[in-house]
């Protein structure tokens, strides 16, 4: 029963895994959130109180997922039991895959662990924008764009395109999209940086190598009492869409631009149906672009204590994406390498991100 004890050896230190999570501390979060939600004046406040309801559900179905995990742990080793008892080695196969499915369980909760931030529970806009290069670079940054969307999908997160400019012979110059789903920004925020792709150029009738770039940029969608803003700082324009929309986009000024001038941050829409609506998504990606400029500081702050200040240019790209001569995928922050170039753009980052949050 060799192999049985083995398995047995396994869902132990799974089990003892699983119990490593603090319960406590969140059950005491969840018990004061309730506390508060039972005051009498709690409704009150519509915004604060859709806030905290929302946070007290996250923190509930933590609970709940976290006992399902121990309980799965522990049918398993009653399994395991079992066979023992019975000297029956014919349920091995099947233990083993259970575990094998509750060891993967195991370490996406723990990867969810090490989301600490303050906004990583938040939903994300994601930028994506093509360097030097014309078409090579928009092209790259068109299968950046679907490598991204990708891994959204296979997240169970939900994707909104708020604006899209195309190139003029292929791919994008630029877009940017919102991001919907459990821990977002959390998971998203590790991408944020330079991207550089080595490939034979499909546009290069020479069959060239080409190196091409592309900066992404990532920010958390906050709540609107979060963050004020003076409009005297902020140019407002507004400008005839482009794209898709029939003629109505073309005979209204319906796009809208923002310009924080402090800062020199821009964002702009154009997707929305009315000036109306373009305006209200900028102003919320204003604010993130603004929450996401002091958090960059207070990481810069502590990196220059710390010795470890990293300049953002495109020198400094954070991976490198090789498809010719050989092929593979690597991040220069953290090491971690993948030979699988098709998974990888097919959205499978899950690696990547992981040795991110474990460097931090």
């Amino acid at each position: 029963m060799r192999r049985a004890q083995t398995s047995r050896r396994c869902a132990s230190v799974s089990t003892r895994r699983v119990t490593l999570f603090n319960l406590v501390h969140l059950r005491e979060e969840l018990a004061e959130l309730e506390q508060d939600m039972a005051e009498p004046d709690f409704w009150n406040d519509l915004e604060r109180s859709t806030r905290v309801n929302q946070q007290a559900k996250r923190i509930g179905d933590k609970i709940a997922h976290h006992q399902s995990l121990c309980k799965r742990a522990e049918d398993i080793e009653a399994m395991i039991e079992l066979v023992e008892e019975e000297n029956d080695a014919s349920m091995v196969g099947e233990i083993n895959g259970e575990l094998a499915s509750l060891t993967e369980d195991v370490e996406t909760l723990a990867l969810q662990t090490l989301l600490r931030g303050e906004y990583d529970a938040n939903n994300a806009i994601l930028s994506l924008h093509a360097g030097a290069g014309g078409t090579e670079a928009q092209d790259w940054t068109q299968m950046l764009h679907r490598m991204y969307v990708r891994y959204c999908e296979r997240e169970g997160f939900t994707v909104k395109t708020i604006d899209l400019l195309l190139g003029d012979e292929a791919g994008i110059k630029s877009v940017t999209w919102e991001v919907q789903g459990d821990n977002a920004y959390g998971f998203l925020r590790s991408e944020k940086g330079v991207h550089r792709l080595v490939r034979i150029s499909p546009f290069d009738a020479n069959a060239r190598r080409h190196t091409s770039f592309a900066s992404l940029d990532v920010s958390p969608i906050i709540e609107d009492s979060e963050l004020e803003i003076n409009w005297d700082e902020v140019r407002i324009d507004t400008y005839r869409a482009s794209g898709a929309g029939g003629q109505h986009i073309n005979r209204t000024d319906s796009a809208v631009r923002m310009t924080h001038l402090p800062t020199g941050i821009v964002v702009q829409c154009q997707n929305e149906r009315s000036q109306i609506q373009n305006r209200e998504v900028c102003v919320r990606m204003l604010k993130s672009k603004l929450i996401e400029l002091r958090e960059r500081e207070k990481e810069e702050q502590m990196a220059q204590i710390k010795g470890e200040m990293k300049k953002i240019e495109w020198g400094s790209q954070i991976r490198s994406y090789v498809f010719q001569p050989y092929t593979l995928v690597k991040d220069h922050r953290t090491g971690y390498e993948d030979g699988d170039v098709d998974a990888v753009m097919d959205g499978k980052l899950d690696g990547f991100i992981r040795a991110y949050l474990q460097m931090q």
